[in-house]
């Protein structure tokens, strides 16, 4: 029978330990991107808020990171103020005559983050990959 020699497994041992590190900082990476996410979003959206009293653009809050029963997470941008979608969707007028077109402050500023998205995603997973397994 053959000798096979010796092998160092170091290397392979701290890859593997690496990778268990991710897998445990893994719900925090998630959990800052999506906090990022959440004020890149209120940072569009606050400005393109029309003012009458400031009611409306000093509402705009952000809700607490859930973890999902799938696994995944979701965050809340949202406006508490009753009269919220109807400046942002649009609304009758009070004599019932006439359409006041919405501002669509959120949907506009939700479509200029999802264009943002990709670039914005593919540079905090590659931070985070090189941090753990270097380059």
């Amino acid at each position: 029978m053959g000798r096979f020699g010796s092998f160092d497994f170091s290397e392979l041992e701290q890859f593997q330990d690496n990778l268990k590190a991710m897998e445990r900082d893994w719900p925090n990476f998630i959990k800052d991107c999506l906090e990022e996410l959440a004020n890149r979003l209120l940072a569009e959206v606050v400005p393109r808020t029309p003012v009458q009293d400031g009611l409306l653009r000093r509402s705009w809050t952000i809700g607490q990171v859930t973890m999902t029963a799938d696994g995944g997470a979701e965050i809340e941008v949202f406006n508490p103020v009753y009269y919220s979608p109807y400046i942002e969707y649009g609304h009758r007028t009070a004599n019932h005559e006439g359409w006041v077109e919405g501002q669509f402050m959120m949907t506009l500023s939700a479509q200029k983050l999802e264009r943002e998205l990709p670039a914005l995603m593919e540079r905090k997973i590659e931070r985070f990959i090189t941090r753990y397994l270097g380059r």
